[in-house]
């Protein structure tokens, strides 16, 4: 009588422990987000608990999603000139409008 006591409360307590993991790795992608200052970290946190429910469908989307944004370098697709063309734009920009007729 007593073992059953024992494997019951081992039964519960394994369930509770499965409950909270599960719980523990859906935050994973949010955990990241708030570490990396991602400007989207409440969306992925909501979003993590819509994957919960819908049976983690959502969660490898959200690691992607938080690991693509980093402070010290953006969203990791780099500059690629950009700066130097806008100000290669603005230039041409004021020269026509210095040109333009009133």
């Amino acid at each position: 009588m007593v073992l059953e006591y024992v494997s019951l409360a081992i039964l519960i307590a394994v369930l509770i422990i499965v409950f909270y993991g599960v719980i523990a790795v859906h935050d994973i992608p949010h955990s990241i987000a708030k570490a990396r200052n991602h400007p989207h970290q409440d969306a992925i946190g909501a979003a993590g608990w819509v994957s919960l429910f819908m049976l983690g469908a959502l969660w490898p989307f959200l690691w992607i999603w938080a690991m693509a944004y980093r402070p010290d370098r953006g969203w990791g697709v780099g500059d690629m000139g950009g700066r130097a063309q806008l100000a290669e734009l603005n230039e041409r920009l004021i020269w026509l409008e210095e040109r333009a007729p009133p």
